[in-house]
């Protein structure tokens, strides 16, 4: 550690997954206070719904020993009793992060723009925030959005969904779906069913395959079900994290419910985000409802192994990121990397889509038979991506009314070996008929 720095700054590290970086030990305070037990340190885990810290941060959080768990969280103990520093969903460690200092002289929108710069050289034109309010915790991140669009220097088309953990503070705030300009934009809201397959938080109908926990619900069935019927009955689009199969059921019966009370719940677009483990009953329940589904596509290229070894077995980890399922049903579906979870390259989810092998053991193909077809997965990156964003009468494809949002590539994703699609290079990125990136 540097010693010219101030002791109580604060590290916060990320993309941590245990399974690739196995340590002595698990990651909490009795190996995070041996780096420092005076700076707060925190680390998140690659999943985003586990962190850890040392007691350094706990303290400066103000989190007590007693700490009850949040609705959804734990904070987690050791066989005694005793907090490990170990802290599941982002119920639990917002209260570290919020502890943190915003960051002096550090200007949000700047951030922003700076990160959308990266994401222009990608050849991305669109990009969409499904965490609205994580970074100022309520609508203060909704200012800054508008903030970065009003540069005249933002380079993607940003589509948010404000979080359901600040629902008090978007009424306040009289938010409203629509809100916006064609450049930044309120198109939906986000609601959150369970944690993360990898992490061993999405909630299962069965136990995982090598640990006894069928995960965490971070919505009660009840609550999840009233609050998608408050914000559908407002004309919201409602995207809905599910990664575990009985999380999809839980938002599967929560639509219905909502249905049944007389809601167009089809011209809602409403939509699975991750849809991780899907079985053929719950495909045809999305396609009564004009349900969506959006794949972290990255699941089954970095986590593939793992996913049949130690998460859910050969089996049921063949069931994972169906895309091929959901096109021979005619359920629309998207792919995602949920950037920082995954690299945000659309040419390599593209490749992934095609060719779902793994990182890890490169020859070994993840349920083959879900392959996508070269053009359903380019689809999935533009026009179908546009729709779910309720964008499809603007972007997603290139006709006479739309905006002039492309890239010009080296190489023609529908042709080259399928196994190189992720090294075609990006010449130009144009956003709106002006250039945002030029090799």
């Amino acid at each position: 550690l540097d010693s010219e720095r101030p002791e109580n700054e604060w590290i916060v590290c990320r993309n941590y997954y245990p399974m690739l970086q196995a340590f002595e030990e698990p990651l909490g305070f009795s190996s995070l206070d041996r780096i420092s037990s005076i700076r707060p340190i925190m680390v998140l885990n690659a999943s985003g719904h586990i962190a850890y810290a040392n007691r350094a941060a706990f303290q400066a959080a103000g989190i007590p020993e007693d700490v009850a768990n949040p609705s959804g969280g734990e904070f987690v103990r050791d066989t005694n009793g005793n907090l490990t520093g170990e802290m599941r969903n982002q119920t639990t460690f917002s209260k570290v992060l919020g502890a943190r200092p915003s960051g002096a002289g550090s200007a949000p929108a700047d951030a922003v723009l700076k990160t959308c710069e990266r994401f222009a050289s990608l050849g991305l034109t669109t990009v969409s925030e499904l965490g609205l309010g994580g970074l100022l915790r309520g609508s203060g991140d909704w200012e800054v959005l508008k903030q970065a669009g009003a540069t005249g220097r933002l380079s993607q088309r940003i589509r948010a969904y404000p979080m359901y953990v600040f629902d008090e503070a978007w009424d306040e705030a009289g938010l409203s779906p629509g809100e916006g300009d064609e450049l930044v934009r309120i198109a939906g809201y986000k609601l959150i069913a369970d944690g993360s397959n990898q992490g061993f938080t999405g909630l299962q109908r069965e136990p995982y395959y090598s640990v006894d926990s069928t995960g965490i619900a971070y919505m009660a069935p009840e609550e999840l079900t009233a609050l998608m019927r408050k914000r559908a009955a407002q004309g919201w689009q409602i995207a809905v994290h599910g990664n575990g199969d009985k999380a999809i059921d839980n938002i599967l019966d929560a639509v219905e419910h909502v249905a049944s009370e007389g809601i167009d719940v089809k011209s809602l677009r409403i939509r699975i985000e991750h849809c991780s483990i899907l079985h053929d009953e719950q495909i045809e329940r999305m396609k009564a409802h004009g349900v969506s589904a959006s794949f972290l596509i990255g699941h089954v290229h970095y986590w593939g192994v793992a996913m049949r070894d130690r998460i859910f077995g050969p089996d049921k980890s063949r069931l994972l990121d169906r895309c091929a399922s959901c096109e021979r049903a005619g359920v629309g579906y998207t792919i995602h990397s949920d950037f920082f979870v995954t690299d945000p390259n659309p040419l390599h989810m593209i490749e992934m889509a095609v060719t779902r092998q793994s990182w890890k053991e490169p020859d070994f193909v993840l349920a083959p038979e879900e392959c996508a077809s070269r053009e359903a997965a380019i689809r999935a990156m533009t026009s179908e991506a546009a729709w779910q964003l309720g964008s499809d009468h603007e972007i997603g494809s290139l006709e006479a009314g739309k905006f002039a949002d492309y890239v010009v590539l080296d190489g023609d994703p529908s042709s080259v070996p399928a196994d190189e699609i992720k090294n075609i290079k990006v010449l130009e990125t144009w956003m709106g008929g002006a250039q945002t990136f030029q090799a």
